[in-house]
């Protein structure tokens, strides 16, 4: 996998060669970038659609200021690249890497996707194979980051229930904390992936896919699911937020105009 240094000595070859290269790039103001060899866990935000919308997701700006906030953690940001830039980055072998660094997503410990539409699934996949990770949960090894997905299209996971190591499903401004920690500590106890896998098992709102066995009727409609582990939880109870998490106040500028170029502010939630 190739280094930080060489991901942008080739991206300095092929940037001037797409459309806005600005969606690429990083850099823009209040980004945060954090030591590397100063926290225990990495995580990389993946919103498996354009810069222009992803840098517009609320869910992902409170995400990234959070995580960054952690004082053993770290988040960065990688999106979808357009055609010309995808195609840039499989002729020059260039894996799918973070704004903030430039490291190969395959270096991060966890990557978390937001899914909030189901007509990104497939992008997600494209984004696996752009990243140089195993599309199925199953060929995963203990090289491999752990692959989580959360958002409004994750209360039905079935549909990527092969590709993903685990959901969360509602809201994730403190399960994500958890599921850091719960990383971090795997690592020092030099856990594998499965039992990795069973532990999140136990934290509210966390599905795993590997855990359970879904039964379907014969015309494909949904019967019922089993769990195959004594730990997994049955039924898996929606994480519910009791208090929003205070507002953002210094959000990313992006170089480039996006789609929703504005500062948003929540003053309720309704969608998770």
């Amino acid at each position: 996998m190739l280094k930080p240094h060489q991901i942008q000595a080739r991206l300095e070859r092929i940037l001037p060669t797409v459309q806005k290269p600005g969606r690429y790039t990083g850099g823009e103001l209040n980004q945060v970038v954090k030591d590397w060899d100063s926290v225990e866990t990495t995580v990389a935000l993946v919103f498996p659609d354009l810069y222009d919308l992803g840098m517009s997701n609320l869910g992902l700006a409170i995400l990234y200021d959070l995580i960054n906030q952690h004082p053993a953690a770290l988040a960065e940001r990688a999106y979808a690249p357009w055609d010309d830039m995808e195609a840039a980055l499989r002729a020059n072998e260039i894996p799918l890497y973070s704004l903030e660094t430039k490291h190969a997503l395959a270096d991060f410990d966890i990557l978390a996707f937001s899914l909030p539409y189901e007509t990104l699934y497939t992008s997600t996949l494209n984004l696996l194979d752009l990243s140089g990770i195993p599309l199925f949960s199953a060929q995963r090894g203990p090289e491999h980051p752990l692959v989580i997905a959360g958002g409004h299209s994750t209360f039905n996971p079935e549909p990527m229930h092969a590709f993903v190591d685990a959901f969360v499903i509602g809201e994730g401004e403190e399960v994500i904390g958890e599921i850091i920690d719960t990383v971090a500590q795997a690592k020092h106890e030099n856990l594998t992936r499965q039992a990795l896998l069973r532990r999140l098992s136990q934290i509210w709102g966390v599905y795993v896919p590997t855990l359970y066995e879904a039964h379907y009727n014969d015309d494909g409609t949904f019967a019922h699911i089993d769990k195959l582990a004594e730990e997994a939880s049955l039924p898996v109870v929606k994480r519910i937020l009791p208090k929003l998490p205070p507002p953002l106040t210094k959000f990313i500028v992006p170089y480039i105009e996006t789609v929703h170029n504005r500062a948003p502010i929540e003053i309720m939630r309704g969608c998770t």
